[in-house]
Order: C-alpha cells, then structure tokens, then sequence
C-alpha cells in the first residue's frame, strides 16, 4: 500500500504479467469456492504477496471470469488502466495440467527470436510461470481431479499495442504479458529495454546478419532510405539503449551493425556512454574540439565548441565553415574506434550520421 505523503512521479505500479497472475489466480479460486472474490492476494515473481481489486467477478459452472485493472504508478506506460481479464474453464480429461491461452487483445507471436512460440500467445516466459505458480497455489483440490485452462484477454490491447513496438517484432493483434519482478518502478525503462534486445534477436533471425541500431524515428527514417534493401524487422530503435542492443547483438551472432544517429547520441557514444540519456552523462564538447582542431578549424572555434554544452553547436560552427562532412566523418570514425575497444573483431560497424532534418551528412565504416 502506498502511503498519501508519497512523493509525485516515486509511486510503483504492477506490470501486465503480475495483473493477469491475479486474475487468474481469482477465477480459481471463484471456480474452487462458487464466487470470484472481490480482491486477491497474488504471489509475485519476486516473492511479494499482493492484494489487488477484482472486478466483473463471475462463476458459471466450469468456467469463471475476473479482471484486475493495470496500475502502472507514475510509470507513463501506454498499458496503464489495461483491463487485465482471466477466463478459467475446467478441462475435465487433463487433471493436474495447467494451459494457457491467450485471448482478444494478447499479441500473437509470428516470428521466431523472441523465445516464444510461434503462433502461440506473447506471454512471456516469467509471466507464464507467474500466472501457472498462482493457479496451483489455490487450485489444488480442482487439480487432482481436472486440468484447468487459463486464457488471458485485455480488451483494449489491440489499440495499446500500437503506441508499442510490437508489431517491428511480429507480435500482432495485441499487447505483450510482460514483467520479471511484477513491480513497475516509475518512469521505468525495462520494457522498452527489453523490446530492443527483442528486436535484436528479432534480427537475427532474418539471415540478412545485419541489424540497424537507431537512436529514434527520426533516424530510423533517415537509415531505412539509405539501406531499402533490409526488410523492416532488422531495423530497431534503441534510444539510449546502446549497452544492451550491442549485447543482444554478440549473443545473436549477427556479423554487422549499422548505427544511424544524430551529433549529440553519436558523441555520448564515441567518448564510451552506453547508456546515452541526457541525465546520464554530459556531452564530452572537449572530445568535438579536439575533433574540429584536427580537421583545420581555427583555435578560437575550438574554444568556443569546448566552451559550449551542445554538440549541436559543434555541427553548426563547422557547417558554417564548410567543413560539416569532414568534422561528422571523424566523429564517425571515433564511434567506430570506441565501439571496436569495447567489441573487438565481433561483427562488421557502419555508422550513418544525418542532420536534425533527417538529410545525410556523413558515414564511416
């Protein structure tokens, strides 16, 4: 329970995966006793045992229905208020099974990579041991004589599922059952983390052996006209998430990557961020003087760019001079020379700069 003193933007939430574990969890136990209960306490995959509403509780002879709605905290998370439905029926000749299904608004699975089965529904692996841990816990009488079939729905997932990523990975119709610990910490980045290193692995399956890391639609835009002989899916927007795309990209065996990417993300990468948010870490604007001295710029724009905040500022001073390609070519160079100490010998690098219009300015490999 959340105390009313709790500072704005710190309050937790759940995650899809933990919210259908308590549903499910209390249609059996509406399927057990006669009636759904009203709430649940519900075990989560991190071993927290928590109480959550119930709503549209209903038992009609071997089959029951809840609903548990998504709180996502101070998360922004497009499946905050998701209805997160569980329909239990009895199946009379599989005693002691538990299945699950996935029903209207769960995305189905149509492309390997994603350690999930294709054609099946997409819920994750820890989701789906989440959700059967619960039923067993408070179906074991039903269990001992019948299987039980647990189908998880969100009404409005089809629409949530297109502000996700979903569709890149050939999940289709819906959103995803997510979440490794249940708890939603705010303003949390785990699951668009997690869908980069999906898209990764999404990547290397297509036999192309080439993902396009890109730092947002902007660039992706900009890449995909470049390189319109890559199919969709081997193009993923990793946003500040370079330490785990590069990391899906080792295990995933893919024998190039291909960075598309602006002046101020490619600077947080050439002098060694992996991790490039603005509040991580300050642009080197030193690093871009030394860059602008070694392509001829004059000393005093030199200082003023090592006297700047911006990296921005750096592209505009050496524009202004004519010398924007030479100056990006080298800071594309410089990311390729960082990413190589870091991954040595692991896979071929192109790096692709645009401007802030998305227009070509440079590339290196």
């Amino acid at each position: 329970m959340l105390k009313k003193d709790t500072p704005r933007g710190t309050r937790t939430g759940f995650t899809t995966g933990a919210c259908s574990a308590a549903a499910a969890r209390a249609a059996v136990i509406g399927l057990a006793t006669g009636a759904v209960p009203t709430e649940v306490e519900c075990l989560l995959p991190n071993g927290d045992l928590v109480t959550f509403a119930v709503l549209d509780g209903r038992v009609d002879g071997h089959t029951a229905h809840a609903m548990v709605i998504k709180d996502a905290g101070d998360d922004p998370d497009c499946t905050d208020k998701a209805h997160l439905t569980a329909d239990v029926r009895v199946l009379p000749d599989h005693a002691g099974q538990v299945v699950l299904a996935g029903g209207v608004g769960v995305g189905t699975v149509t492309m390997p990579g994603l350690g999930l089965v294709v054609g099946g529904p997409a819920i994750n692996p820890v989701p789906r041991r989440n959700i059967e841990a619960n039923v067993r816990l408070v179906g074991v009488a039903l269990l001992d004589e019948v299987g039980l079939e647990v189908s998880i729905s969100v009404p409005q997932g089809e629409e949530m599922a297109k502000k996700t990523l979903n569709a890149r990975l050939g999940i289709l119709g819906g959103i995803s059952i997510l979440g490794t610990t249940g708890i939603v910490k705010p303003y949390s980045t785990a699951a668009y983390r997690a869908s980069v290193v999906q898209g990764v692995q999404v990547a290397g399956t297509l036999g192309h052996g080439v993902v396009v890391l890109t730092t947002g639609g902007r660039t992706e835009k900009f890449v995909m006209a470049e390189m319109p002989e890559l199919p969709e899916p081997a193009f993923v927007q990793m946003g500040d998430f370079l330490r785990y795309a590069m990391g899906a990209a080792v295990k995933a065996g893919l024998k190039k990557v291909v960075i598309g990417g602006m002046v101020g993300k490619l600077t947080k990468i050439a002098q060694g961020e992996t991790i490039t948010h603005a509040g991580r870490a300050e642009v080197d604007t030193g690093l871009l003087a030394d860059i602008a001295a070694r392509i001829g710029a004059p000393a005093e724009v030199c200082e003023a760019i090592r006297g700047n905040e911006t990296a921005r500022y750096a592209g505009e001073r050496m524009d202004a001079l004519g010398l924007g390609t030479a100056f990006h070519t080298a800071l594309a160079h410089k990311v390729i020379e960082t990413l190589r100490t870091r991954y040595p010998d692991q896979f071929e690098l192109q790096v692709l700069v645009c401007d802030f219009d998305g227009k070509k300015i440079a590339e290196a490999s």
